[in-house]
C-alpha cells in the first residue's frame, strides 16, 4: 500500500509540475520567434533550439507514422476490450486493467482537445500553409501516453516472451517520436518538454490506478 501511495503523490506532484511549467511558457521571455513570428515563451531558448536543428520534413513524416502506429495500437486494445464484453455479455466482466485503459484513452482525447481549444503557443512554421496549435507537442504527449499505458498493461496481463519484445519496440517508438519531434521543427523545444511532462503525469496516474487495482 505504501508503495501506491508512492505512486499517487508522484502522480500529484508531476501534474503541479505540468501545471506550473505550462504557466511559465505563458509568461516567461515571451516575444516572437520562429519563422512564423508568433509569440512564444522562453523564446531566446526555442529559438537556439530552433536554428540549431532548422526544419527537417524527413523526421516529420516519420513521426507522423508513429503516430498512426499508436493509434493502431490503442484501436487493438480498444477491440480486445469490445471482443471480452460481447463474449461475456457484460462491462463488469471485461478485464479491469482495459476498462481503465479505455477511461485513460478519453482523458488523453479530452486533454487533446483542451488544448487545441486554449492555444498555448503556435508552432514555428506553417504546416500545410496553417499556422497551428504547438503546446504541447500532440505527438509527443499521444505517443508517450499510448504506448506507455501498452507497455503497463503488457506487462500486467499479457507478461509473456512476445509481449517483452513488443514493449522493447514502443519504447523506441517513445524516444525516436521524442528526438524526432524536435529535429523536425515543428515544434518549439517548450513544446517537446511540456508533452513530456504532462504525458508522465497521465501515465504515472494510470500505472498508480492500475497498481491500487491489483492490490485489490
Amino acid at each position: 500500500m505504501k508503495r501506491v501511495n508512492k505512486n499517487i503523490i508522484i502522480s500529484i506532484i508531476l501534474f503541479i509540475l505540468a501545471i506550473v511549467f505550462t504557466v511559465m511558457v505563458k509568461l516567461i521571455d515571451v516575444n516572437s520567434a520562429g519563422l512564423t513570428n508568433t509569440s512564444v515563451g522562453f523564446s531566446h531558448l526555442n529559438q537556439f533550439i530552433f536554428d540549431t536543428f532548422g526544419v527537417n520534413m524527413f523526421w516529420y513524416d516519420l513521426t507522423e507514422i508513429m503516430g498512426l502506429i499508436a493509434i493502431v495500437l490503442a484501436a487493438s486494445y480498444a477491440l480486445i476490450g469490445l471482443i471480452q464484453l460481447i463474449k461475456r455479455k457484460s462491462l463488469l466482466k471485461v478485464d479491469k486493467e482495459i476498462i481503465i485503459l479505455g477511461i485513460f484513452y478519453v482523458i488523453v482525447i479530452l486533454l487533446y482537445i483542451l488544448f487545441e481549444k486554449f492555444i498555448v503557443n503556435y508552432r514555428p512554421i506553417l504546416i500545410d500553409g496553417v499556422l497551428e496549435a504547438s503546446y504541447p507537442s500532440s505527438h509527443t504527449l499521444m505517443i508517450i501516453c499510448l504506448c506507455g499505458s501498452a507497455i503497463i498493461i503488457n506487462r500486467g496481463l499479457f507478461n509473456n516472451k512476445f509481449t517483452k519484445i513488443i514493449n522493447i519496440l514502443l519504447l523506441m517508438v517513445i524516444l525516436m517520436t521524442i528526438v524526432g519531434r524536435l529535429v523536425s521543427g515543428v515544434h518549439w523545444f517548450t513544446d517537446i518538454i511540456g508533452g513530456i511532462i504532462i504525458a508522465s503525469a497521465l501515465l504515472m496516474a494510470f500505472y498508480s490506478a492500475i497498481s491500487m487495482l491489483k492490490k485489490n
